[in-house]
């Protein structure tokens, strides 16, 4: 379609078929700044003093790529899980298993995190899948309580009490134990899982999911399968959340039945909402902001869980598409 544009002697003049800006343009510049601004951060840090929050800094990644997954089932299908955070005890359970049994192998490691996380998916979301709306929210959640206290019950592994990690993860001559390595091992998964879902997301897998989250009925008739497609979305989404659980374990040195709770669910998706649903950037600006509310609110008052609602609430009536669409709001159009 062209537009008419009037010429100075009253001619009129056909100009090009108008283009629209691309709306993700501040979203994708936001996510490169984030990923520079990571990539120096323990340098900074060092230089001040600060070496805490180095360690604050690498738990928020491993929680930006626990919320990039999904991001990428709630932004782009319209999936919303209150049992997400099982795959990150499914992935952490993995190691520290393993470690138990005296392997600490990094492929066997990762390729169990990987495996039994995609393996939960698949059997789960064929069930859970065949449901919409708060029946979605609840299969999930059924499923993640199940795996929760099944280990809560698991005493040789540590029970309610939580599992030690006594031997750290290697790769050859690369230790994850290593707090240097392991944080730009992070922050390379993190920017690959942004910059996946960015290309995800404009691809035709990513639209054919947008199209079945808005009209599913059409989607069909026009000869897809929005089951199978949303299928291989949750998949994905668990298996990613896992490599983040197996993360997530080489970080702290331990795991515990609690990270798989509904709680920790339910923190994923106040990141993704905080950031921003749909966005590049905002899984790990959430998860930012989370952690940081959570340290010097924590340190202020064991209540901070009642301000970061309060805080939430906040962006759900100022900025319903979260901290990103702020930028793009405030975009010179």
């Amino acid at each position: 379609m062209t537009r008419s544009i009037p010429a100075e002697d009253g001619a009129k003049l056909t100009s090009a078929p108008a283009r629209p800006r691309p709306a993700t343009d501040c979203d994708l510049v936001a996510a490169f700044v984030i990923l520079a601004a990571l990539a120096v951060a323990p340098f900074a840090l060092a230089a001040i003093g600060h070496d805490f929050w180095t360690d604050v800094i690498l738990r928020a990644m491993i929680l930006g790529i626990a919320a990039v997954s999904l991001n990428f089932i709630i932004g782009l299908g319209g999936l919303v899980s209150l049992g997400h955070a099982v795959f990150l005890g499914i992935g952490g359970y993995s190691v520290g298993i393993l470690a138990d049994l005296g392997i600490d192998n990094g492929p066997a490691q990762l390729g169990a995190a990987l495996l039994f996380s995609a393996a939960f998916a698949w059997l789960t979301g064929m069930i859970a899948l065949r449901t919409r709306g708060v029946h979605f929210i609840m299969i999930t959640l059924a499923f993640a309580q199940m795996v929760y206290f099944t280990m809560m019950g698991l005493r040789q592994f540590g029970g309610d009490d939580g599992l030690t990690i006594n031997y750290s993860t290697t790769f050859g001559p690369l230790d994850l134990g290593d707090k240097d390595v392991l944080y730009y091992v992070v922050l390379a998964v993190l920017g690959a899982a942004m910059l996946g879902f960015a290309r995800v997301r404009r691809s035709d897998f990513g639209l054919l999911l947008k199209a079945a989250k808005g009209n599913e009925r059409r989607v069909s008739a026009v000869g897809f399968n929005a089951y199978r497609y949303r299928l291989a979305a949750y998949v994905a989404a668990g298996t990613l959340c896992g490599l983040a659980g197996f993360l997530d374990a080489n970080f702290t040195g331990f795991v515990t039945p609690s990270a798989m709770s509904w709680i920790s669910s339910g923190e994923l998706i106040f990141i993704v909402i905080v950031g921003g649903i749909a966005s590049v950037s905002g899984p790990i600006a959430g998860a930012l902001v989370f952690l940081l509310i959570e340290e010097w609110m924590g340190g202020l008052t064991v209540y901070w869980h009642f301000w970061f609602g309060l805080f939430l609430i906040a962006i759900i009536l100022f900025a319903r598409n979260g901290l990103v669409g702020l930028l793009n709001q405030r975009r010179p159009r």
